[in-house]
């Protein structure tokens, strides 16, 4: 079934012919998605809902679950072949509710994608006292795919894209004290491990998988103006960043360098399309391609080798199972 990205061997550039620019509507070019079924978490705002958009449009059936119904049917209206259905990433029985209703269905999952997450707020707790960006970035990833496994199985050739960061870089993952239990909380610390995680279960999830024909990616979709992600931020954080000044200005450089919200959502939707990925997956993936490993210091363009640990990807798939209670053998 090919190799195993395990610590970086993919991590390559193919050379797709596309870049940072490029849309989400370039990227699909040609290809007909007649009969498949997507699934979108987040679908309804921001790059969410650009890709909801854009599987739409090439013939995809596709699914929405959201936490509010009312957002959801307001901003999705007139957007043909959705359906939406309620759903909250930090209550665990509401994706068990949730996925129960997909599989009664007997329909396969062609496309899984696990584009909800937040950013940067202060410290929360789910039910479980798992911290929050954890819990619905990562935790409710693994949750979700492991309930919707039997679906995925039955599409006979699907993919699963999970939405990371280059924020993965703020953090490796702490095996030690992942709930800030015993460490002072910082917002970046928790927001890189919470990708961090992403990416070693996207890598973890596709050596597992692809026998069964499914093929898993990571995806830093750039830093793109016009979405809600940032909301909860303060000032303060953003002036550290150096996305601000003083005054709450961005910057120029900043400004100039941000993707549109297209721009945004176009890797995502290369990876869960492109035939040029039909025979390589685990591999994390920004700017319409495979990105390179980044060796540096400073944060900048690549995936941290902490991240595609195999490792680390495995410890990570058994603690994943003890903190949400549920085994996952994708038998």
């Amino acid at each position: 079934m090919g190799q195993s990205n395990y610590n970086g061997a993919l991590q390559k550039p193919l050379g797709s012919g596309f870049n940072a620019k490029s849309t989400s509507t370039e990227v699909i070019k040609g290809i007909d998605l007649s009969g498949k079924i997507a699934l979108v978490t987040g679908g309804n705002t921001g790059i969410g809902l650009e890709t909801v958009k854009t599987l739409s449009n090439a013939g995809a059936k596709v699914i929405v679950p959201a936490r509010d119904m009312d957002k959801a049917k307001k901003n999705l209206q007139g957007i043909g072949n959705v359906e939406i259905e309620e759903m909250d990433l930090m209550d665990p029985a509401s994706i068990d509710t949730f996925a129960g209703k997909f599989l009664a269905s007997e329909r396969p999952l062609h496309v899984l994608i696990n584009n909800a997450g937040i950013m940067w707020v202060p410290l929360r707790r789910d039910g479980r006292g798992i911290e929050s960006q954890l819990a619905v970035n990562y935790l409710a990833q693994f949750h979700l795919t492991s309930k919707l496994w039997p679906a995925l199985k039955k599409a006979s050739g699907a993919r699963m894209v999970n939405v990371s960061s280059q924020g993965h870089q703020f953090a490796p993952f702490n095996f030690e004290d992942p709930n800030f239990e015993h460490r002072e909380y910082e917002t970046l610390q928790g927001y890189g491990q919470s990708k961090t995680a992403v990416n070693l279960f996207s890598l973890e999830l596709d050596s597992r998988a692809k026998e069964f024909g499914v093929r898993a990616y990571s995806v830093h979709p750039g830093s793109i103006g016009g979405t809600e992600l940032g909301r909860e931020a303060p000032l303060e954080l953003f002036i550290q960043m150096g996305y601000c000044d003083e005054e709450g200005n961005m910057l120029p450089e900043i400004v100039a360098s941000l993707k549109t919200v297209p721009q945004g959502a176009s890797t995502t939707i290369w990876c869960a399309t492109s035939p040029q990925l039909d025979h390589i997956g685990g591999v994390y993936c920004e700017d319409n391609d495979i990105s390179e490993l980044h060796l540096g210091q400073e944060f900048s363009v690549g995936v941290k080798p902490y991240s595609l640990d195999e490792t680390n990807a495995k410890r990570l798939w058994e603690l994943s199972e003890k903190l949400t209670g549920i085994p996952f053998p994708l038998d």
